[in-house]
């Protein structure tokens, strides 16, 4: 029981990142609990996230989550149904009405210590378009994106480009997209074996798996290695793009 609670204590931990204000939280349950406040209020701020919190760190509650929904790894979305964010803007507002002054001083303190400026952050990046993705997405789409009124055409896209197809251009259709890219979801797909898995991409199998997925186009950067080149296969390079060949398939072309 020992090991349960102390897994559940580290999801916590994780999940509450660093700063002060998981403490400022439960200070404000705390208060509402011990507090003569409206039970209007009191009952679904206070009371159900301290019995949620109280069932969260019970290693009883993790045995049966993990017996109903067979994995552990989401434990931690018990955790979103505590109103973290109300809890702090109503304890902060109640502080501000009662001692403006130390509110002030209070709260400031408590967003600039527990904030981090956020384009230190590894995964932000100054936005490119304004479609927030990457803009040699947007230069590929454009030349493979079909007429006006035309057939929607489908497209092999490297992995680190098929988050944002879709999300660009809906007339261009893949094979796969992110749930295949999601390790943890186990999902298979022979071609995106093919392409992605290889260190040396064999260009008959590639060729072999994409039109039987019937992909016109394939995009591959420049700088990954394939036995044959694609040209040498019958295909037509069409453009290359920030360092992406794109290549048409005149078999599929020809259906």
């Amino acid at each position: 029981m020992y090991g349960i609670f102390m897994e559940s204590y580290v999801i916590f931990k994780n999940y509450v990142g660093q700063g002060w204000w998981i403490l400022a939280a439960i200070a404000v349950l705390v208060y509402l609990l011990v507090s003569k406040d409206d039970w209007r209020i009191k009952l679904p701020l206070s009371v159900c996230s301290a019995l949620l919190l109280v069932a969260y760190f019970c290693p009883l509650t993790r045995k049966v989550f993990v017996r109903l929904l067979g994995e552990g790894d989401t434990y931690y979305r018990i955790l979103w149904m505590i109103p973290w964010g109300t809890l702090l803007a109503y304890g902060g507002c109640r502080l501000f009405r009662r001692h403006p002054r130390a509110g002030l001083v209070l709260c400031s303190a408590l967003i600039i210590i527990s904030g981090r400026l956020v384009y230190r952050n590894t995964y932000v990046t100054r936005a490119e378009n304004l479609y927030h993705i990457p803009q040699s997405v947007i230069h590929v789409c454009d030349v493979i994106s079909p007429p006006e009124g035309s057939p929607r055409v489908r497209a092999l896209f490297p992995a680190e480009l098929v988050h944002f197809v879709r999300q660009y251009d809906t007339d261009i259709l893949m094979p796969y997209g992110r749930e295949i890219i999601a390790s943890q979801w186990g999902y298979y797909n022979e071609l995106h074996e093919i392409f992605e898995k290889s260190e040396v991409i064999c260009a008959e199998d590639l060729l072999a798996a994409s039109r039987q997925s019937q992909c016109m186009y394939i995009v591959i950067h420049e700088g990954r290695a394939i036995d044959v080149p694609l040209s040498a296969c019958g295909l037509i390079l069409v453009d290359t793009q920030d360092g992406y060949l794109i290549y048409r398939d005149p078999f599929i072309e020809g259906i």
